[in-house]
């Protein structure tokens, strides 16, 4: 435990330069991201009249500043995008309402989602549902198609949006304290507010289909990311008694390297190793991180063809510490 706890703070060490904020790229990341999205979702309405698929690619690029808005969301919970812990409250709630999250419930689950990352016996809150071979082989048939149908890329990824904007997020969560229950309240009366007022001013079906694609395409893309960033070939995952804070964030954390104009676009969370090594760290700043150490570097690195082959995995076998398909199972 004391060997641990020693490489814990000694990779700490070589992070913490990098978790302070500079209040000016913190504002100039409000800026670049908002007011693009603001110009790109006036311009697919004005579209509308035009031709939607011109609609639909401006959808496309301001679902992106979305998910860019997300990772400024992201870092707000994490306190780390701004010194001030009242600005990251305040900004983190207004984003959440432009990203449809509200910031105490998602900050209270995603605090816990860094605590057990990777740790088999604490699994279920902030995860993508992920069952080892022995738990899934114990399930009842009905279970077992449950699991399946979960597991499946097109209701992962294609229902997945849809359940996440609508119905995850609108309720509080069991066991919810009041601060998180009435910030849940205002993020849903505010997105209610908002639009109701763009379906008065634009007529709701042309709302819908400019607001649709970009919630929808974003909501693909953040899934896609959740689940590429733990569940990839050569990752890790213990049991409470082996399981390592550092080995959890290095090992089962995945480098994405992606294409220079998407890793802007996600906030440079590709260098996710990073973030959970230090959350603190503002996503500005987690490439300078990633490059301060050679040791950080020698982490397991997927790119975006490669990251594909993820899909593929269904269960996680604790013998061979690897995912397997179900098909492997013979069941």
């Amino acid at each position: 435990m004391v060997n641990i706890q020693k490489k814990q703070n000694n990779w700490k060490k070589d992070i913490a330069p990098f978790e302070r904020p500079d209040i000016r790229q913190s504002l100039w990341q409000l800026i670049n991201t908002i007011v693009p999205f603001l110009i790109l979702w006036c311009l697919a309405y004005l579209s509308l009249s035009v031709s939607y698929w011109i609609t639909l690619t401006l959808a496309t690029l301001a679902a992106g500043f979305l998910i860019r808005m997300f990772i400024i969301f992201h870092d707000c919970c994490h306190q780390s995008f701004f010194l001030s812990p009242k600005a990251n409250v305040i900004i983190g709630m207004i984003t959440g309402i432009l990203t449809f999250f509200p910031y105490y419930q998602w900050k209270n689950e995603h605090s816990v989602h860094h605590a057990t990352s990777s740790n088999l016996n604490q699994r279920g809150t902030g995860d993508i549902w992920m069952l080892t071979v022995n738990e899934y082989l114990a399930l009842s048939p009905l279970r077992r198609m449950v699991y399946r149908i979960y597991r499946n890329p097109f209701v992962m990824f294609g229902l997945g949006p849809v359940y996440i904007f609508l119905i995850e997020y609108r309720f509080n969560r069991k066991g919810a304290r009041r601060k998180e229950r009435l910030n849940t309240y205002v993020t849903n009366f505010g997105l209610a507010g908002m639009a109701g007022l763009l379906c008065w001013m634009l007529g709701w079906q042309k709302f819908l289909l400019v607001q649709g694609p970009i919630l929808y395409l974003s909501g693909m893309a953040g899934i896609w990311l959740f689940y590429v960033q733990h569940q990839f070939e050569n990752t890790y995952f213990e049991r409470a008694d082996n399981w390592d804070y550092v080995r959890a964030a290095l090992q089962g954390s995945s480098f994405y390297k992606l294409p220079k104009i998407l890793q802007w676009m996600t906030g440079n969370i590709g260098f996710h190793h990073i973030h959970h090594l230090h959350p603190k760290v503002p996503n500005y700043n987690l490439q300078r991180g990633h490059e301060s150490n050679p040791s950080l570097q020698n982490v397991p690195a997927i790119g975006l063809l490669f990251s594909l082959r993820s899909l593929r995995y269904r269960l996680w076998d604790e013998k061979s510490k690897k995912f397997v398909a179900f098909k492997d199972l013979g069941v």
